[in-house]
């Protein structure tokens, strides 16, 4: 644990989700090679010759540059903008609007399911439960994982992730609302993430505090210093009082 800017008093953490309390590259692969054997299944029902496309990033990729064209705002929102995508998809191969909502909908319900198809340790556990002990705990984040499903929302006063209704990091406007929610000042919020500009500038511009923990090694690299560096995320029980 490394200290770049004196620790002011907190009164509450928040936590970055995908690869800060785990690591989410290996379920995501597991998880879009699970979409793509989904996707074959769905579109033979409709007399599609599934042999003829991949169904994996690179046939999705138009469709989601597509969606972002159409409406930019969606970026705030990746739920949203994969659904889009895959009813944009579906409409390319000649499915009925209808048919292409209702598979886009299901698509993405599954998607959610696989992606939260995953169990943390129990000393991660241990650990929310023993922070939840001392001051209120938040989830800020950008992606959709469902926590009930992974069971660690118990843990959460506040749960934010960006939507059409919640800017994405680093926005300041999900650290802004989370303030907002517990009555404190920014100053008194210690962000807990990975992503040296989602995370890190995101929670400094807020006039948060923040530790960095790039622990699975994914995360974009600093652009301004972090409040501390974590090497693990139990060193966080050391620094409460």
């Amino acid at each position: 644990m490394r200290f770049y800017r004196r620790l002011l008093p907190v009164r509450a953490i928040s936590f970055d989700l995908d690869d800060t309390l785990y690591s989410n590259h290996p379920i995501m692969l597991a998880t879009d090679k699970k979409m793509v054997a989904h996707f074959k299944v769905v579109f033979k029902q409709y007399k599609i010759k599934t042999e003829l496309y991949t169904f994996d990033f690179r046939f999705w990729w138009p469709f989601r540059q597509q969606a972002l064209a159409q409406t930019p705002n969606l970026k705030h929102d990746i739920g949203l903008l994969r659904q889009q995508s895959y009813y944009l998809g579906a409409l390319s191969l000649g499915l009925t609007s209808k048919e292409a909502e209702l598979l886009a909908y299901s698509a993405l319900s599954y998607f959610v399911e696989q992606r939260s198809n995953f169990s943390l340790p129990q000393q991660t556990h241990d650990l929310l439960k023993f922070l939840q002990s001392k001051l209120p705990l938040v989830a800020i984040t950008n992606g959709n994982v469902d926590t009930d499903r992974i069971g660690i929302a118990k843990y959460f006063t506040e749960h934010f992730h960006a939507s059409m209704d919640n800017k994405l990091k680093p926005d300041r406007d999900m650290f802004d609302k989370t303030c907002l929610a517990l009555s404190i000042k920014p100053e008194q919020l210690l962000h807990v993430g990975d992503c040296g500009k989602n995370d890190v500038l995101g929670a400094i511009n807020a006039g948060c505090q923040s530790a960095w923990l790039n622990q699975y090694q994914v995360g974009k690299p600093l652009k301004v210093l972090p409040t501390l560096a974590l090497d693990n995320i139990e060193q966080l029980a050391n620094i409460l009082p």
